[in-house]
């Protein structure tokens, strides 16, 4: 039996990207051939920890600079299909900060790690490496597709979408054994991946609900572990937010507390309704490709 495809084909699945996506596409593009073209300009742009400062600057070029062509090409790539997923449901805006957060956010996360192990280990490799790439915020989007569709099965991997951004990591853990070069990718994926998780879980804007971030069970860091590592991985979560994000304080208009309890009500409304929506725009997607199918199939007829 052949595998099942989406309505329309080729042509179908590779339009409706976002005016938004298809000019960061063009930014990771240009990045990637100036950097090409004049190979100095790696040392201004990318992140590299003994000159950072005074180039502050790398901690946002960074993001938007791919070295290799196989880095341009899956963040081009994963940037324009996740995002035309994303973009409608979060709002252009809402979308656009949560890639400028992320990217520097996990920037600054990579600098002090790389100082950190320096001191511990005086290896000047991790003071010089050039690193730089949309990986990060790639990791961030998986965790989007996570909060928004985590039961929705991926045909291609066989497993649902909560599993995405494990799989990712598990992945780049996985490859830094075997390819020299992906040691580089490797902090990023995993700190992209955990600030896209806290920008969602407790910064990121809700107008319809008048509340920040998603306090729900589902999306629990812990989430993130098969079920029988959960009870162990709970309480250390809880410490790790509470340093890092404090304990929120906010009501919601029925007044549930929006703190470290999970809420009794609102929150599972909340996630509910979000992954109503992310399913919403799933189907809007097929149903647009569908209709994509009929016209052109009635204008094949015609001719």
């Amino acid at each position: 039996m052949s595998s099942p495809q989406l309505p329309g084909g080729w042509m179908s699945i590779s339009t409706g990207f976002t005016k938004l996506c298809k000019g960061l596409a063009v930014v990771l593009i240009g990045g990637h051939i100036v950097v090409q073209i004049l190979p100095f300009t790696v040392s201004y742009l990318a992140l590299i920890p003994a000159k950072t400062i005074p180039f502050v600057w790398n901690l946002i070029s960074a993001g938007y600079v791919e070295q290799s062509v196989y880095g341009v090409v899956i963040s081009t790539i994963g940037l324009l299909f996740i995002g035309k997923l994303l973009e409608p449901i979060w709002g252009s805006r809402e979308f656009l900060k949560f890639i400028f957060v992320v990217n520097f956010l996990t920037s600054a996360c990579v600098f002090i790690t790389a100082i950190s192990l320096y001191y511990i280990t005086t290896r000047e490799l991790y003071l010089y490496l050039p690193i730089s790439g949309f990986q990060g915020v790639l990791a961030g989007f998986f965790v989007g597709i996570k909060q928004l569709i985590p039961d929705q099965e991926l045909s291609l991997l066989k497993i649902k979408a909560t599993w995405l951004p494990s799989l990712a990591i598990l992945v780049s853990v996985f490859l830094s054994f075997f390819v020299k070069e992906s040691t580089s990718y490797l902090p990023t994926v995993i700190f992209g991946t955990y600030i896209g998780w806290i920008y969602l879980r407790y910064w990121q804007n809700k107008p319809e609900t008048k509340l920040r971030g998603d306090p729900s069970d589902e999306f629990a860091f812990s989430t993130f572990f098969p079920e029988i590592l959960r009870p162990a991985i709970d309480p250390v979560a809880t410490i790790f937010e509470r340093m890092l994000c404090g304990k929120r304080t906010e009501f919601d208009e029925n007044g549930y507390t929006l703190g470290g309890a999970s809420l009794s009500g609102s929150d599972s409304v909340e996630a509910s309704r979000r992954r109503e929506r992310g399913a919403r725009a799933l189907e809007e997607r097929l149903a647009a490709t569908g209709k994509t199918e009929e016209t052109q199939t009635d204008a094949s007829e015609n001719v």
